[in-house]
């Protein structure tokens, strides 16, 4: 049966900062860079609140008002990608990296935008250098997200293992690569292993439809049917319009 991936997650590179001030008309031709900066800021706190219209309104300007601002281009970027706009997003992508091409939180979410484009190769190499840079606080991301995009190759499984590993050295907490190792071992076979991961990861984040549907598959192989169907009540219940839901139901003739 197979096994559901995980969502790449995106991060903004900014994503803490909540300026409020609203820098339209006040700023001189001196202070065009402080302009675009804060500028920058209010387009990602309002990306965050899903007011994207707003968002794009203040990222243009910003770039407008210093297009050599990196940040500006990366932040872009990213509402451009959840727009579908495909390419403006590469177009600024490139650009952030052009400005400042060793940016940890560029590099991921360039990764995301191109796996989500099926490249998967360039999106590897993107995450990569993600991931083996000293300065990036958040490399086990990288290692989970390269991992998950490469899983979409059925040839390159154990690259896939290999880089959740990498995740799992650097936190071993960390959520997603232990869901991905857990649905790793059960497509290997390995049962015992895949629930040995689920349950680390069900000690530290909340089960999704694809945990469940995993504790659900894993546990019929292991014999053990009352954790199956207490696998089986929980998606039902919590996940009612997900695939995997649909698919447990299509499985017991009830859809």
């Amino acid at each position: 049966m197979r096994a559901r991936r995980a969502v790449l997650a995106a991060c903004v590179a900014l994503a803490a900062c909540t300026t409020t001030t609203d820098p339209q008309g006040g700023a001189g031709k001196t202070d065009l860079k402080e302009a675009a900066r804060l500028n920058t800021q209010l387009g990602i706190d309002y990306m965050r609140k899903g007011q994207y219209e707003f968002a794009l309104e203040k990222l243009k300007r910003a770039i407008e008002q210093d297009s050599d601002l990196a940040t500006a281009h990366s932040s872009i970027a990213l509402l451009y990608q959840r727009r579908g706009e495909a390419d403006l997003a590469e177009d600024h992508y490139r650009e952030a990296l052009d400005l400042n091409k060793d940016d940890p939180g560029t590099l991921n979410n360039f990764g995301v935008f191109l796996c989500g484009q099926g490249e998967i190769g360039d999106a590897e190499k993107v995450f990569l250098k993600a991931a083996q840079n000293r300065t990036n606080a958040s490399a086990a991301d990288a290692w989970a997200n390269a991992g998950v995009c490469v899983r979409r190759d059925p040839k390159k499984l154990d690259r896939a293992e290999n880089y959740f590993r990498e995740a799992l050295q650097l936190n071993p907490r960390h959520p997603n690569a232990l869901a991905q190792m857990a649905m790793v071992s059960y497509e290997r076979q390995e049962y015992l292993r895949a629930r040995a991961f689920l349950q680390r990861y069900e000690s530290i984040a909340k089960a999704t439809p694809q945990t469940l549907w995993i504790g659900v598959q894993t546990e019929r192989k292991l014999g053990d049917l009352q954790t199956a169907r207490g696998y089986e009540r929980r998606l039902r219940s919590e996940f009612p319009e997900a695939q995997e839901t649909y698919d447990l139901l299509k499985q017991s003739g009830k859809r």
